[in-house]
């Protein structure tokens, strides 16, 4: 894949996931305009969570039908319409709605344009396209933050909205000039059947379970974490204004970077060994993010720990499930991404009644214990289903050395022993 257009691909996901997160450092803003508890103010990012998970089942899919490019525009217009909705929101149901709606529609952007990059990607690049288009994603995350944070400063939290509506219209011009166009299925599956196939998926493929079990723990780990930040930094001792609070975004995109190559090592069967160290990494992040309430040092030292953590799994993840069922890209990612809304959702609520309760020492454990939780799943479920430490099926790696001898019989059970057989084949 050209440079170019993997980076655009990198730079389009980034700008449509940032639509959602916008809100996670405004939350004291919108509780104070809208009468909202602290107690409660999470379920502003749960609406856009709970849009997410609508958009993995209803809209994702649609990848595999329809003709990527047209789907894209027509996403993103919708998604303008959104923004500019959030930022004239007069009630608090007004706000959840286009929160929801914002939710719905960026979701569907970003994982429709990873999808997108993995299905216009060679085989042999698919890793490193995907970790690359991930790349963005993570970076426009911990971003949006800092813009958020920035702009409500200079003129209000509307202005965020607006400026993000504004700037996903440039991206649609750039997106359909330079964006490959692929053909839809020559016999694509209609709507209904298309969603029902979204259930035999979870319902079959045992790598899509786990790694998105994986995903939703570590997940609603990073969400915990990011949601209760704002309520640490913007009271005493620190009081920091919403720019310096966003600015913590800043530090996280080190540890998105440093994990950038976790796509790699998956393409070259380094996957569960990564994911291993990765999850022992989320786990001890937490102490120097306890520490965090009377030390920035040891607060940038974590944060810098939990996202280069978050990354490594989360770009694993994909290359693993990407490998399983190649002609079904948008529908694998949907699934996938179902847990990722589930553990973003549950990890902002849990995060903002820690808060609540028992202050940022109440994150902190909360936070640790599901992290250990999905280190401990990882363990327990190395090797089953097939799957190695190395992170390459066992009878993969069998039927690979027997086609070396002239022996290897293709198997329409697993589509990736048919592409490392017809490598050898090469």
């Amino acid at each position: 894949m050209p440079r170019g257009v993997l980076l655009l691909f990198a730079c389009a996901s980034g700008l449509s996931v940032a639509n959602v997160y916008y809100a996670q450092p405004l939350l004291d803003l919108l509780a104070a305009d809208f009468g909202i508890g602290l107690g409660a103010v999470g379920g502003v990012v749960g609406a856009s969570q709970a849009g997410c998970a609508l958009a993995l089942l209803l809209l994702v899919p649609l990848g595999d039908r329809l003709e990527r490019r047209r789907l894209m525009l027509a996403q993103l217009l919708a998604l303008v319409a959104a923004l500019v909705a959030v930022a004239m929101a007069g009630s608090a149901v007004a706000l959840l709605a286009a929160m929801l709606a914002v939710g719905l529609l960026g979701t569907a952007m970003t994982q429709g344009l990873i999808a997108y990059a993995a299905t216009a990607a060679a085989p042999a690049e698919r890793g490193r396209v995907v970790g690359a288009a991930q790349g963005g994603v993570v970076i426009g995350l911990l971003l949006a933050r800092v813009m958020a944070g920035l702009a409500a400063d200079l003129a209000g939290w509307r202005a965020v909205y607006l400026g993000a509506a504004a700037a996903m219209l440039l991206l649609g011009a750039a997106l359909w000039r330079a964006l490959p166009a692929l053909a839809p299925p020559a016999a694509p599956l209609s709507y209904a059947r298309l969603l029902a196939s979204m259930f035999t998926l979870l319902a079959r493929q045992r790598v899509l379970q786990i790694r998105g079990a994986i995903a939703l723990l570590m997940f609603a780990a990073f969400s915990i974490f990011w949601s209760a930040l704002v309520l640490l930094l913007s009271a005493p001792p620190h009081a920091m204004s919403h720019t310096a609070i966003g600015a913590f975004g800043l530090v996280g995109v080190l540890g998105a970077l440093g994990a950038a190559r976790a796509g790699q090592w998956a393409d070259r069967g380094q996957g569960q060994r990564t994911s291993g160290l990765a999850l022992a990494l989320l786990l001890a992040c937490w102490l120097p993010l306890w520490f965090g309430a009377t030390s920035l040092w040891a607060l940038l030292l974590g944060i810098v720990a939990l996202d280069l953590a978050g990354q490594a799994i989360h770009v694993t993840n994909q290359s693993m499930i990407f490998s399983v069922q190649p002609q079904a890209h948008s529908r694998l990612v949907g699934c996938y991404m179902l847990f990722y809304a589930v553990g973003s959702g549950l990890g902002a609520l849990g995060a903002t009644a820690a808060y609540a309760r028992a202050g940022w020492g109440g994150v902190c454990l909360l936070g640790a214990g599901v992290s250990l939780l999905a280190l401990l799943f990882w363990a327990a479920t190395v090797g089953v289903g097939g799957v190695s430490v190395g992170g390459v099926s066992a009878d993969i790696r069998t039927q690979t050395q027997q086609r070396r001898r002239g022996q290897c019989r293709h198997s329409d059970t697993d589509s990736a022993v048919k592409s490392l057989c017809g490598r050898d084949n090469g």
